[in-house]
């Protein structure tokens, strides 16, 4: 299952992110993941969440992101969630079409039953029609 959480930038998206993940790890049985830009949040997300700073690895293109992203799900069979700030940035789609990437997340969502929430900085009548039902908070 894929959650967007949707706004153009300085909304407020991150804290609605925060918000949720934090209260998720409360009820949730597997591991959490949180993917960001930097380690900012850090000290805002719960300790039993794992904070990835992805400008570490070396991702330049949508494909090696969405490589990436499998690899998280190879390495931790107990993973539940994965919360992505600023997706757009951390998935190198700037100016291109998100509608490749959410498709090879979602299909990686179904097939290792992972649930994805995404921040996504465009405003909802931006987005494909296909990805309003999976809005949970347009801003």
């Amino acid at each position: 299952m894929i959650q967007l959480i949707v706004g153009n930038k300085g909304k407020g998206k991150t804290k609605h992110l925060l918000d949720k993940v934090n209260e998720e790890i409360k009820v949730v049985s597997g591991n959490v993941v949180y993917l960001d830009k930097s380690t900012k949040h850090m000290y805002e997300l719960n300790n039993k969440v794992r904070l990835v700073d992805v400008t570490e690895y070396v991702i330049s293109n949508s494909d090696e992101f969405a490589g990436f992203v499998a690899g998280l799900l190879a390495a931790d069979h107990d993973l539940q969630q994965v919360y992505f700030d600023s997706f757009i940035k951390i998935a190198c789609l700037e100016d291109k079409d998100i509608m490749p990437t959410i498709n090879k997340i979602e299909a990686l969502s179904n097939k290792y039953d992972v649930k994805f929430i995404l921040s996504i900085s465009k405003d909802e009548s931006e987005l494909d029609d296909s990805l309003k039902e999976k809005i949970i908070v347009s801003l």
